[in-house]
């Protein structure tokens, strides 16, 4: 199983704490505080989200960390190797063994039937959404210590009636939040938004001061949250060559410097804006803990390119691997970084290492909340 790290290394360190010791670490730490209680939605049923939700619930190790349960339908499990693992449906947390080999399922009642798998449709569409929001409202309430979501379709929740943009929309919606922000995390290489799911256009209008500076707050508490004693944060520049010097854009001077210099009185270190064609290998060389990006696709792509590898030999994913956190919720909310993958939904070969890596991240979380 892979586990990500997290972020217990010391800065300086040729590599590192090795996986294993990450997962004895939250084992130690669970241990003495209790097992966190982790609602995972299982996402559109009609993509891969039931099966690697399943699947990740296979390891032991989950369960010596966590108190996980799934949030979905028995009727999308139906057509699922279980490989003699009891499927244990309730209606209420209280019914809930939280046992190694039995998976527990809250269970929705909003399929009347095995949902088709591959194709978009509002069906399970408005299933995946409710499935969010019973999520949300256990967290709410302080049913669960906190939240794993799995892959929905934006076009089949739309379908469906619920219009929101994506889970992070769905979240801060649900929970009354203005200041909030994703952050992706493969490994040490981790990347904040100060915008997501807006167009590129809209996206170089809402790099303003005081956006960018709630993100460099964020980030810095983030950093902390997963065991950053001292982070370092970088800043992305919005423009090529971050501007150079205003000739190639004037967004570095006007609102990104203006943020930065005001976050260093806060006593944050921060650096930059830095050109986006070298800010992240210096990222990936561990001289910063995190980037604020300025975009959606930004920050996107760099972390995917690292996390997803595929084999053309086999053809199929050899690693699937990162994920997406919610920062500035009144709740934990951790996601996988991959979408429905519709086209080998059922197949059997979609990897459960963003889940796995998933849960671990919300566990750590809950931990030191």
């Amino acid at each position: 199983m892979k586990i990500l790290c997290f972020g217990y290394w010391k800065r300086g360190d040729d590599s590192a704490m090795n996986e294993q010791s990450v997962m004895a670490k939250l084992m130690e730490q669970a241990a003495a505080k209790g097992r966190p209680i982790v609602a995972v939605s299982t996402g559109d049923p009609s993509g891969i989200g039931p099966e690697i939700s399943v699947s990740a619930l296979r390891h032991e190790e989950v369960y010596r960390i966590c108190r996980p349960f799934l949030i979905g339908d028995s009727a999308a499990f139906s057509s699922l190797d279980l490989k003699g693992w009891r499927l244990n449906p309730v209606e209420q947390i209280g019914d809930m063994q939280f046992r190694f080999g039995t998976i527990d399922l809250l269970n929705m009642n909003l399929l009347p039937s095995a949902p088709p798998l591959g194709v978009v449709n509002a069906e399970s569409g408005n299933a995946s959404f409710h499935y969010v929001k019973k999520a949300i409202d256990l967290a709410m309430a302080n049913e669960v210590d906190a939240t794993v979501t799995g892959p929905i379709s934006k076009e089949a929740i739309n379908l469906a009636g619920h219009h929101f943009s994506g889970h992070t929309e769905i979240y801060a919606h649900y929970t009354n939040s203005e200041d909030y922000a994703m952050v992706l995390a493969h490994e040490h290489f981790r990347v904040i938004h100060v915008s997501t799911h807006v167009s590129l256009r809209r996206a170089c209008d809402l790099v303003k001061k005081g956006r960018v500076l709630k993100v460099i707050q964020i980030a810095d508490q983030a950093c902390r949250r997963l065991g950053i004693a001292k982070p370092r944060i970088a800043v992305a520049g919005l423009n090529p060559h971050a501007g150079e010097n205003g000739l190639f854009g004037t967004e570095e001077i006007t609102e990104i410097m203006p943020a930065i210099a005001e976050a260093r009185e806060l006593g944050i270190d921060v650096d930059g804006p830095i050109p986006p064609d070298t800010v992240f290998p210096k990222l990936n060389g561990r001289l910063y803990d995190i980037c604020v990006c300025m975009y959606h696709d930004q920050g996107h792509i760099p972390t995917k390119l690292l996390g997803f590898t595929w084999d053309p030999a086999q053809g199929k994913w050899l690693s699937v691997s990162g994920v997406n956190i919610t920062m500035g919720l009144p709740i934990i909310r951790v996601s996988v970084d991959h979408g429905t993958a519709y086209d080998i939904a059922g197949k059997g070969v979609a990897s459960d290492s963003s889940m796995v890596n998933a849960i671990a991240y919300a566990v750590q979380l809950a931990l030191n909340r």
